[in-house]
């Protein structure tokens, strides 16, 4: 069984906290929807190119030395860029 919403007069829907949740949705966050078949309608996160860059910071790691954090400068970078576009 679907977890329900209702649709306002403005085309608004809150999203259950239930999927919040699961899905780590925090405010500001951008979604998208993608319509699939039979009027089915997928919607995921949409991840920051900051939060894409933290993804990468563990899986490459070992190629660095200990004082080499070129993952997290990429980080800290797209931060501040994602604060000016917002």
């Amino acid at each position: 069984m679907g977890i329900r919403a209702t649709i306002t007069g403005k085309n608004q829907i809150t999203i259950p906290a239930a999927i919040v949740r699961e899905l780590q949705l925090e405010p500001g966050m951008q979604v998208e929807f993608e319509i699939g078949e039979e009027r089915s309608v997928t919607m995921r996160p949409v991840l920051s190119r900051g939060e894409l860059a933290r993804q990468l910071q563990g899986k490459w790691a070992h190629l660095f030395g200990p004082d080499d954090d070129p993952i997290g400068h990429l980080i800290r970078e797209r931060e501040r860029e994602d604060e000016e576009i917002d």
